[in-house]
């Protein structure tokens, strides 16, 4: 294991586009680690330096607090998994995973030992004899994970390793890299684009966006205080719903609703009067009808989705949208107007200008 250290990390192509900015961050060992965003935010780029596939333009990048930017790929101990499988196809399961000691010259019957044991830890002991070709979407993943793995390094990179399984496969595969990472303890950073793989496998969180980090944190930090609009929106599914209004004595006016804020919330914006500001909730933190010191609003029912457990309904409130999460027993009809409450503790409120949270 290895702890990692990135110190204002710059990349910047030789055509002048910057494309990650002052990237900082301290990585314990055994950690797991999730770098999220959007496509183009940076994420894999930050990958492909540590990993030493991308020349750092500035900043300094340490392994186990030595300095680490000159040093090549393999100096770096670290493997790597992508996106794509990357397996040879005329080679057997278990020589793609035993290919990386075979080239150090390892002893044969450790390569057998280990590769076994890899084998057991990731299920494929019955498939060793397979090529790819002969294998599902996961099975070949899992042999790209044992290929990584089965080295004796400190750090395990993934660039987004599931993406191009279906989404059942991509449930089962997050499952079994948990328990993977648990067996092996390894320092382990895994970019992804959905949010969903990073809240149920990071110990903490590093959002991006445009090459910038947004925040990091733990899963429930990231849920329960995002610092801005971005990270709150791109975390939870569905996302957080946003309403823009103004500050009007002491209430949101947007539209034709004025929304009258408690004393606790009004102090919060007292220094915003006139100002734009967002008005923002989760769609799972509500109730239908009227509750008691709750916020509540008026809404027409637009649109409903029944997914079993619950039912997403799409809502209208003037010119704004929702989505709320409701019990699938409570689910209202088309078209119906409906009245739900916001509970105040619920209530997020960001700067409508610089879209960063008002504490």
């Amino acid at each position: 294991m290895a702890y990692l250290t990135l110190k204002n990390i710059n990349k910047i192509y030789p055509n002048g586009y910057h494309a990650v900015h002052n990237f900082n961050l301290e990585i314990e060992k055994g950690e797991f680690i999730v770098f999220v965003g959007p496509s183009g935010c940076g994420k894999s780029t930050t990958l492909r330096m540590i990993a030493g596939l991308e020349d750092i333009s500035n900043g300094d990048f340490m392994i186990n607090g030595k300095r680490a930017n000159e040093m090549g790929p393999r100096e770096r101990e670290v493997a790597m998994v992508f996106q794509s499988y990357a397996l040879y196809p005329q080679m057997t399961v278990f020589d793609n995973i035993a290919f990386g000691l075979t080239l150090q010259g390892v002893d044969e019957e450790v390569i057998e030992e280990k590769v076994k044991h890899t084998a057991a830890i990731l299920g494929l002991t019955d498939y060793l004899d397979r090529l790819p070709r002969a294998l599902s979407g996961g099975q070949r993943q899992r042999v790209a994970i044992g290929r990584a793995i089965i080295r004796k390094v400190g750090v395990f990179l993934m660039d987004e390793p599931l993406s191009n399984l279906d989404a059942k496969q991509r449930v089962t595969m997050r499952s079994e890299i948990a328990q993977i990472h648990k067996s092996t303890g390894a320092t382990t950073i895994y970019v992804t684009h959905d949010q969903t793989e990073a809240m149920t496998l990071a110990d903490r969180i590093v959002v991006m966006k445009d090459g910038y980090v947004q925040q990091i944190g733990t899963p429930y930090e990231l849920y329960y205080d995002p610092v801005n609009v971005f990270v709150a929106g791109f975390i939870g599914e569905p996302p957080m719903n946003f309403i823009r209004g103004k500050v009007t004595g002491g209430a949101i006016k947007f539209g034709d609703n004025v929304l009258a804020l408690d004393k606790k919330l009004g102090s919060r914006v007292k220094d915003f009067e006139g100002k734009e500001i967002v008005f923002a909730f989760r769609p799972e933190h509500i109730e239908l009808g009227a509750v008691s010191g709750a916020y509540q609003l008026q809404a027409e029912v637009e649109l409903t989705e029944m997914l079993g457990d619950n039912t997403n309904v799409y809502v209208t409130a003037g010119e704004d949208k929702a989505i709320l999460k409701v019990d699938p027993h409570d689910t209202p009809e088309m078209e119906e107007q409906i009245t739900f409450s916001i509970p105040v503790e619920s209530v997020y409120l960001f700067d409508g200008e610089t879209e960063m949270v008002i504490k």
